[in-house]
């Protein structure tokens, strides 16, 4: 596949999500359809379009690849996985009704009413730096591949490729925002779990194997280990580590992050959200089995047509990231490239459209009050409204230009897997959180000292990299992976414990 049929796909892409957005936003682009699409979104979109949202450029790519990583990963990440499906779960049916019952725009409003101001604000400011730099990782991923096997051929500098990428990110989310994305992100994941599918197709009509011979070669490979009891001390790839830190990641990372939690909160009412919900689990959990299958079997091609992995161009080193466009560019015909080509640009696109409006949103409900205004239908009013909807714009561009500055800083230093990279800096940022909510939750009748809230997230993820980086020594060779996320946040919660005292009102909401 030519650079100039990458191009050319590329910006008939954007060309349909252009239409879409203009559609969508022409005859609303207020404040009130950008942050909740004005209550009235479909679950079953909701469902669908959050796949591609959850997944992104990284499971595309980084998954799959990850299934022959020196490191013997093989199918470990399904045990992840699983501990999200438990994890989606009990956000269905503990947070989702907590969220609907108390008629949130942005979740971090729950802390406020909990805990106080500076709670509130030190919440919406872990995670407007949590997603920021969690998006900037997935969007860097797929420009890298761009780059790599696009803009390279033309000269175009790294810096321009990301510049051009998110430009494009908001020239169509910037009018509509939520109620938008909800119509792009279900096109972008009927493109996602297509490109899987084909793509599994096409890789085994080169191989001459049938849906069943396939299934066989891969359960026959060194590929397909999928569960780990072995050295529980010593290993990262533990069944019981992955599947709570699956649980506690997706309770962080997607119960406590008003990206995904805001499309649930543009459904009608708790029902349909719930319902949107235990779909997304079923899918998700699917949707995952087929992408550690893609992984194998390109593993499988690339030993029989011997085809090594690709290495980085700064380090030299093997990038298992790079396998699949690899393969999908150089080895493989036009048709399946394409497919490959729309499936990564759906996956990465999705994630970051969605969470550079979850990041405005956030912006301009927990530090300028944008919902907390009632706006009466006055010329005056609508002066005030006009002004908002122009702020918000400018916020949105704010977010936008962040973004391309952790990507571009991100390239110059990273040499490891981005999935990895992802999940571990998350078991930081998102971990008092986890603290904040946990306490909210389940320490009744107890108030915290509010002012000294941002101080205990400070003091959490600091002492949690301290005891990362010592737990050999510290845990008699104990090695920590995602469950880190839960050491973080019982930190948080016992300092928030320390500096809370007993109160006689009800806290329960």
């Amino acid at each position: 596949m030519t650079p100039i049929a990458i191009l050319s796909l590329i910006i008939i892409y954007f060309g349909i999500l252009f239409f879409i957005s203009h559609v969508v936003s022409k005859k609303d682009s207020g404040n009130d359809a950008f942050f909740k699409a004005n209550k009235n979104s479909k679950w079953y979109l909701v469902a669908f379009g959050m796949i591609g949202t959850a997944l992104s450029g990284v499971t595309f790519i980084s998954v799959p690849g990850e299934v022959g990583s020196p490191n013997g990963e093989q199918f470990k990440y399904f045990q992840f996985v699983l501990g999200n499906a438990i994890g989606f779960i009990m956000i269905a049916t503990i947070l989702l009704p907590l969220y609907y019952r108390m008629n949130l725009t942005s979740i971090y409003g729950y802390i406020e009413r909990r805990l106080g101001t500076y709670s509130y604000k030190t919440a919406a400011t872990i995670f407007l730096i949590s997603r920021t730099i969690g998006s900037a990782f997935r969007l860097y991923l797929v420009v890298i591949v761009l780059q790599r096997f696009v803009f390279d051929f033309y000269g175009i500098p790294f810096a321009v490729t990301v510049l051009s990428s998110l430009a494009l990110i908001f020239a169509y989310t910037y009018r509509g925002g939520l109620k938008t994305i909800i119509i792009t992100d279900t096109l972008q994941t009927f493109f996602l779990v297509s490109s899987v599918f084909l793509t599994i197709y096409f890789i085994c009509d080169s191989l001459d194997l049938s849906f069943v011979g396939a299934f066989e070669e891969v359960k026959n490979s060194n590929y397909s280990k999928v569960f780990f009891f072995e050295d529980f001390i010593g290993s990262k790839f533990h069944f019981v580590k992955q599947i709570l830190g699956g649980i506690f990641v997706t309770l962080a990372m997607v119960g406590l992050d008003q990206d995904l939690m805001q499309k649930n909160l543009s459904c009608k009412n708790i029902g349909e959200a719930q319902k949107n919900m235990f779909t997304f689990t079923g899918i998700f959990v699917v949707i995952n089995i087929f992408f550690l299958s893609v992984g194998a079997l390109l593993y499988i091609y690339a030993n029989k047509n011997g085809i090594s992995v690709p290495a980085d161009l700064v380090t030299g080193k093997p990038r298992t990231d790079l396998l699949f466009p690899e393969i999908a560019f150089h080895h493989l015909s036009f048709i399946p490239s394409v497919v490959f080509l729309l499936g990564l640009t759906a996956a990465t696109f999705a994630t970051t459209d969605s969470a550079l409006t979850a990041l405005t949103t956030s912006f301009c409900v927990d530090f300028l009050g944008m919902d907390k205004t009632v706006l009466i239908d006055t010329d005056a009013s609508r002066q005030t409204a006009k002004n908002q909807v122009r702020t918000r714009h400018f916020v949105h561009i704010g977010f936008s230009f962040l973004m391309f500055v952790v990507i571009v800083i991100f390239n110059a230093i990273n040499d490891s897997s981005v999935v990895s990279m992802i999940f571990r800096i998350a078991s930081y940022t998102y971990g008092p959180l986890l603290g904040l909510y946990s306490f909210g939750l389940f320490v009744q009748n107890r108030s915290v000292k509010d002012k000294l809230v941002p101080i205990i997230c400070l003091i959490s993820p600091a002492l949690t990299y301290f005891l990362s980086e010592n737990s050999k020594t510290l845990f008699g060779g104990y090695v920590f992976d995602n469950e880190l996320i839960i050491v973080n946040g019982l930190i948080t919660l016992i300092g928030l414990f320390v500096i809370s005292s007993p109160t006689k009102e009800q806290t329960r909401f």
